[in-house]
């Protein structure tokens, strides 16, 4: 029994074999992999709508703005419809119905671009491409733009101009693919009907594309730093009231300290000072004492958290409406003609309120030096039998203001406000019609119920 010899490969059984292993190959594998990844990617941005809930200026502030993409895009329909039935029927030479039809699926869908580019765009390119189709077998087709006429190319840009301006860069770029390999497809089919349009609609959609989503990025960027603006606003005044209430506080804390401690003298020395006290009103009044002094440690710790960096050799005695006439001196010093206008017997001051009177005009003062340098300044203090007045006023400018003095810490009016809070008075500020400025605090000299007193 004999068998058969082997048979010999030839060389198509070879390449064959050489091919299908280099397609079952790693790097082959990985190429149709990222393929058809690609080409899923690409699906997916095309048939993935954008959100309809912002219209192309919905954001703007002028009810015009709002209202102006919608005016384009029915003046761009008004416009091209009409022409686009005339250029079919008349140079074309396509049946009226059917290219009335034609028309207005490739023109009327640009007012649904306002709101819904994508859904438009297929809309108008399934009636481009079935146009070509027509027209292929047109009569007047020949020696005329095909595939792609030129009101097709005017509308067809409108219409990547809305889309860029809505659209993300995966789908941008899709449509600019699809674009461009159906015209090539067309190219192909007929190349003696071909005029190279398709070559033109292909260049100038990509720089519409990229000239709308250039400004797009640019409107998202210039809106995302205007919120980081005002939310960094929004935190640097926070942090001012912060700042100021704690240095209210650390200058509060002598005031306070001082009442704090006739109250532990007081009560230490009422057993020396009383004769014929009972020993239960002596450990009272020691009771008392242990309390304030208690309250005297606790406050230093608290003014230990307060005290911010570089204010530890604080230990000036806190100034009051008495040192008043020292600040308008220093302040004519400065260039400022300021006047001063306080009485000579004020009454008894609380502290808290000298203490506040004090520093409001020492933040008018500052604000006139910086923002109106050589004003004409008036500072008057008044009290009655229940409260106290503070009255800051200057005129205009009279030198120019240098760059360096139009903007301020920020503290002044704030820190003013706060204090004036604080003893329960009321604040007005506010520019005059001449182009001064007007300072007024009104604080209470009786005392202040404690709901005013919380400054939180």
């Amino acid at each position: 029994m004999s068998t058969a010899p082997p048979s010999t490969p030839t060389r198509s059984d070879r390449v064959r074999g050489a091919l299908r292993g280099a397609a079952r190959s790693g790097p082959a594998l990985r190429a149709r992999s990222a393929a058809g990844e690609s080409l899923r990617s690409l699906g997916a941005a095309l048939t993935t709508p954008t959100s309809p809930s912002a219209p192309l200026l919905a954001q703007a502030s002028a009810r015009w703005q709002r209202w102006l993409p919608y005016v384009l895009a029915l003046a761009a329909v008004c416009t091209l419809l009409p022409v686009t039935i005339s250029v079919l029927t008349q140079d074309y030479r396509m049946g009226g119905a059917l290219a009335g039809a034609l028309a207005t699926a490739q023109t009327a869908p640009l007012l649904l671009a306002v709101t819904r580019p994508l859904q438009a765009w297929w809309i108008v390119f399934t009636a481009d491409v079935l146009g070509a189709v027509v027209l292929l077998n047109a009569d007047g087709t020949a020696g005329r733009s095909w595939p792609w006429t030129p009101m097709i190319v005017v509308g067809y840009l409108v219409l990547m101009f809305c889309l860029g301006l809505r659209a993300p860069r995966r789908t941008l770029v899709a449509v600019w693919l699809v674009t461009g390999a159906t015209g090539f497809l067309f190219e192909l089919l007929s190349q003696k009907l071909s005029d190279g349009i398709h070559v033109l609609l292909f260049v100038l959609s990509g720089v519409v594309l990229l000239v709308a989503h250039t400004l797009r990025t640019r409107g998202d960027v210039q809106r995302r730093l205007a919120e980081q603006e005002t939310i960094s606003e929004a935190e640097r005044a926070q942090r001012t009231l912060l700042e100021e209430r704690a240095r209210i506080a650390r200058e509060l804390h002598d005031v306070v300290a001082h009442h704090m401690s006739v109250i532990t003298v007081q009560a230490d020395s009422a057993p020396y000072r009383i004769q014929g006290l009972p020993e239960a009103a002596q450990e009272e009044f020691a009771t008392i004492a242990a309390g304030a002094r208690e309250s005297l440690s606790e406050m230093r710790r608290l003014l230990a958290v307060l005290r911010s960096d570089g204010s530890e050799s604080e230990r000036a005695p806190q100034p009051g409406l008495g040192r008043v006439q020292q600040l308008v001196e220093a302040t004519v010093r400065a260039g400022v003609p300021a006047e001063l206008s306080l009485p000579a017997g004020l009454g008894d001051v609380p502290q808290a309120v000298d203490l506040s009177a004090y520093r409001i005009v020492q933040e008018a003062l500052s604000n006139v030096v910086r923002h109106a340098p050589g004003a004409l300044t008036r500072v008057s203090v008044t009290a009655d039998d229940e409260h106290l007045t503070v009255l800051v006023v200057n005129g205009p400018a009279a030198e120019p203001v240098s760059a360096l003095e139009t903007t301020g810490t920020g503290h002044g009016l704030v820190g003013m406000r706060e204090r004036v809070r604080l003893t329960g008075g009321s604040l007005d500020t506010g520019p005059l019609p001449d182009g001064g400025f007007r300072v007024a605090a009104r604080m209470p000299l009786t005392t202040v119920p404690d709901d005013v007193k919380d400054p939180s």
